[in-house]
């Protein structure tokens, strides 16, 4: 397929059926845009929805969310899961504030020294706060690629994707060519879903019963207690219905991560 061709459909799907409603593209502030991308890392864009608005009411700009509390962070963030975002985002705040005036870098670099980024969503940053023609992949951007140009291959890499993606960008409007792009993947049909063939999938564990469903419902529990969030461990027993050994499991987990203070035998929301 010429890229002349591939750009041509790309676009005349985006024109037709773009999902321009999101809330996240009618803004250029490049802290809104943080807070949707660290949002959008593995959470569908239909129930970031949900949560986004109400977080920058709560939060509305650097300043107000690198001064907020932990446990007010976590609790603006409940229902949105994999809880670790929402701590990562305030030491971004933290550090953007402290080292940056309060002003998001437009470095690259410079953004993939922030807590919780990495080399997509530095390149996301790049490219929806700042308009670049950065590189980036992430999840429909790649079925994509995969699907029109590794048509019967196995194992694609993301190094051989990002040739194409520079081969076919649209330097001129790279904001909205992304956003075209990742249009056209979430409306692939399910059964031609070409990230099967990335070296890169993996299937994801079943989160019931896991550990991660453990840890949301031991943070979701401190959160909703109306007097103070100091509990024995051994009272949680009951409360999350897992053995001893393995909640203590989680708690030194939740601990080392920064989510929890332990004193003995008792735990607390930072």
């Amino acid at each position: 397929m010429t890229r002349e061709r591939f750009r041509k459909m790309i676009w005349e799907h985006y024109r037709k059926a773009g999902r321009h409603a999101m809330p996240w593209r009618k803004t250029r502030d490049p802290y809104a845009i943080l807070v949707s991308e660290v949002m959008l890392q593995q959470t569908q864009a239909g129930r970031v929805e949900g949560f986004y608005g109400k977080f920058l009411a709560r939060f509305p700009d650097f300043p107000s969310l690198a001064a907020a509390s932990p446990k007010d962070v976590l609790d603006a963030w409940q229902g949105l899961g994999y809880n670790r975002r929402a701590l990562a985002l305030k030491k971004i705040a933290e550090t953007v504030v402290r080292d940056f005036g309060g002003a998001l870098p437009r470095d690259r670099a410079a953004l993939l020294a922030l807590p919780g980024i990495g080399k997509g969503t530095s390149g996301s940053l790049m490219a929806f706060a700042f308009n670049r023609p950065e590189v980036f992949i992430e999840t429909n951007v790649r079925r994509v690629f995969i699907h029109f140009f590794f048509p019967k291959a196995e194992q694609v890499t993301d190094g051989e994707i990002e040739r194409y993606i520079k081969r076919t960008m649209d330097a001129e409007r790279p904001r909205e060519w992304y956003w075209a792009l990742m249009d056209y993947g979430a409306a692939m049909p399910r059964a031609l879903n070409a990230n099967l063939k990335s070296a890169q999938y993996r299937k994801q564990s079943p989160f019931k019963g896991s550990d991660r469903e453990l840890r949301g419902k031991l943070i979701r529990y401190l959160l909703q207690k109306k007097r103070s969030t100091r509990t024995a461990i051994p009272s949680l027993i009951g409360v999350l219905g897992a053995p001893e050994p393995r909640v203590r499991t989680v708690v030194a987990g939740l601990v080392r991560e920064g989510f929890l203070i332990r004193k003995g035998d008792t735990i607390s929301i930072i």
